[in-house]
């Protein structure tokens, strides 16, 4: 298992990790498929289209916003922290993807890629990957 060590900027945020997780994926060997999973309970990993332009992931976090807005009259609010619609953001997407490997890669899309879906930033965070046989 390999680790990948992300810092996010902004409190909603999705980050494409699909070169990172193919550094750190390396040589797989026969793997059959990866696992990304994000050890988070405020944060999670989608599969979509990246572009340059990060326009979809502008668009994913400006949703995410909308649709859990964080003026609800939650009863979740910890000690240290009130994130509670983070909880909800994060229920709505992974905490893992698992993607099938052809020839040592990722079997992507043309117009998929990997994000990691921040919901309770700024903050360091990590993602797991690991390979399958």
């Amino acid at each position: 298992m390999r680790e990948l060590t992300l810092e996010t900027t902004r409190r909603t945020e999705f980050v494409e990790i699909t070169e990172q997780v193919l550094e750190a994926l390396g040589d797989p060997g026969d793997a059959a498929a990866v696992l990304i999973y994000v050890p988070h309970v405020t944060a999670g990993v989608v599969v979509q289209e990246p572009r340059d332009d990060d326009t979809v992931a502008a668009d994913l976090a400006m949703a995410f916003d909308r649709i859990v807005d964080d003026g609800w009259p939650f009863t979740h609010f910890e000690d240290h922290e009130q994130n509670p619609w983070s909880h909800i953001r994060a229920a709505l997407t992974n905490s893992s993807v698992v993607i099938p490997l052809v020839d040592g890669k990722p079997a992507l899309g043309t117009w998929q890629g990997i994000f990691f879906c921040e919901f309770d930033g700024p903050r360091t965070r990590r993602v797991l990957v690991s390979t399958l046989r």
